[in-house]
């Protein structure tokens, strides 16, 4: 089964509201990330594993990709968990990530 996802679906998948503002994001983060089309339809489920370990995926505010994000308040075990969830992902899907110097989180920059 294929699922073309698209901005306004990905936006709800990820818990954002529609709007003028929110929808430039996602499309500008979409045009941005080499690939995107390749393995979206993965996002919706992989956001979902994530909540699991107390992470989540989110739009950046500062720069022009997704964000894979753990809650600063995780304990040592969630963070070992998530941080090998979001490798895992990352290759089984041949993702480039770029990681945030002293935080929980990675830019999902797009295919390999």
């Amino acid at each position: 089964m294929h699922l073309d996802l698209t901005p306004e679906a990905l936006l709800t998948q990820l818990g954002y509201s529609h709007n003028a503002q929110t929808l430039k994001q996602i499309k500008d983060i979409i045009s941005n990330t080499e690939g995107f089309e390749k393995f979206s339809p993965h996002i919706p489920s992989f956001n979902d594993a994530l909540a699991v370990e107390k992470g989540y995926i989110a739009m950046s505010n500062s720069e022009n990709y997704l964000k894979i994000k753990c809650d600063e308040d995780s304990s040592a075990d969630n963070l070992t968990a998530f941080n090998e969830l979001v490798k895992r992902w990352a290759d089984k899907y041949k993702l480039e990530l770029k990681k945030v110097d002293n935080k929980n989180t990675y830019y999902l920059i797009g295919l390999q």
